[in-house]
């Protein structure tokens, strides 16, 4: 075949095997400055050349072949990333961390218990309680706020803890 039959032809079977032995790793750059992970790239690039070469015939001058190639994985590229984009917008959004029903009933038993509970505990000690870990203050705090000593906090909070595990205890059963 002359040079005037190939060049109406397009570029040849061997024309593309030389291009793809020459160019593949710089073409394998290029899709890796568009693209994250080397699987991609290399899809990408593979993909190229199966399209580029599916329409040889239409490539009118061989030397261009590497330009075409070039803009097809960028185009390439380009589709990834959009068909990447458009998945994630259409991954269902996570649920929000709620409790059920069940666990939503359970902390209502449980609260309905302390409280019982809380009410069977003598005055003090409830008081030193609810302000210690409830209203999260500090032993001094506690004292200044019912005018009692620091030690006496720790000795009603100490026997208030007691009381109320066994009054917990007694109701779970």
């Amino acid at each position: 075949m002359g040079t005037a039959a190939a060049d109406a032809a397009g570029a040849s079977v061997d024309h593309l095997t030389a291009t793809y032995q020459a160019h593949y790793r710089s073409l394998l750059r290029l899709a890796a400055l568009l693209l994250d992970d080397i699987a991609s790239c290399e899809d990408v690039v593979q993909e190229a050349f199966i399209r580029v070469h599916a329409a040889r015939r239409r490539v009118r001058e061989p030397e261009k072949t590497l330009a075409y190639l070039r803009q097809t994985v960028v185009n390439l590229s380009r589709s990834t990333l959009r068909r990447r984009i458009l998945g994630l917008r259409l991954l269902p959004k996570p649920m929000p961390d709620m409790a059920s029903a069940e666990e939503g009933a359970y902390d209502a038993l449980e609260r309905d218990q302390l409280k019982t509970a809380l009410r069977g505990l003598q005055r003090r000690q409830r008081e030193v309680l609810v302000l210690r870990y409830y209203a999260d203050l500090t032993e001094a705090q506690v004292a200044d706020a019912l005018g009692i000593s620091v030690g006496s906090v720790k000795a009603y909070g100490s026997r208030g803890l007691a009381a109320l595990r066994v009054l917990m205890e007694s109701s779970d059963d």
